[in-house]
């Protein structure tokens, strides 16, 4: 199975002064791939949260900044499921240019599952872990 890849569009909003990506976007890019990707698996957060009492929250990230993406440009963002553990998973995500080789940006962001309540690490439910089992 290929990566999951959300289509991202660069607005003025996104850009420094001079036009390119301002470094914490990558960020908010990466989050929504990742909300998408578990969306497109039948997983809403909105939901998890009412329905199974947890929340997905970023315990780390490790990002690295490679080239520059600039006003207006269409990206694609990435996010293929890695290391699985009982309360956490890692999402490995690059920012690229459409048909490009090239990477943007790369990061792996670990995302810990926690109880709604108290935002203690709980287990991933049985149901999502099965889902993931053959997604990367």
């Amino acid at each position: 199975m290929t990566d999951f890849v959300w289509p991202v569009r660069v607005y003025y909003e996104d850009t420094d002064s001079g036009g390119v990506v301002y470094y914490a976007n990558y960020l908010k890019f990466m989050e929504r791939a990742r909300t998408e990707r578990l969306r497109a698996l039948g997983f809403e957060q909105d939901r998890l949260r009412a329905e199974q009492g947890i929340l997905f929250t970023v315990h780390s990230i490790q990002i690295d900044f490679l080239r520059p993406a600039r006003f207006n440009d269409a990206l694609e963002v990435s996010a293929a499921v890695g290391a699985r553990r009982r309360a956490s998973l890692t999402f490995e995500q690059e920012v690229r240019r459409p048909g490009e080789s090239t990477i943007l940006c790369r990061g792996s962001v670990r995302v810990a599952c926690v109880d709604a309540e108290s935002f203690r690490p709980t287990p991933i439910p049985a149901f999502i872990l099965e889902a993931l089992s053959d997604v990367r």
